[in-house]
């Protein structure tokens, strides 16, 4: 179990940046997740405009996607 701050945010986004080569489909699984912080959401919605422009499918499962899911 972890939280979902900043620091996170960066270490998903630095993580998702550096795999995107060959894959099409990505699921970010948030069930070990206790909480996620605002700033650390906010942090991943504005940079993840980056990764979904490049035309992959991302998927969001686990109790907290609803709060990570970028809408």
């Amino acid at each position: 179990m972890g939280d979902f701050d900043g620091n996170s945010a960066f270490e998903l986004l630095n993580a998702l940046w550096e795999n995107l080569n060959g894959v099409k489909f990505i699921l970010i699984d948030t069930y070990n997740l206790k909480e996620v912080y605002p700033f650390g959401r906010e942090v991943f919605y504005y940079n993840f405009l980056k990764i979904k422009n490049q035309r992959k499918r991302i998927r969001f499962v686990g109790p907290n996607a609803l709060q990570l899911a970028p809408t």
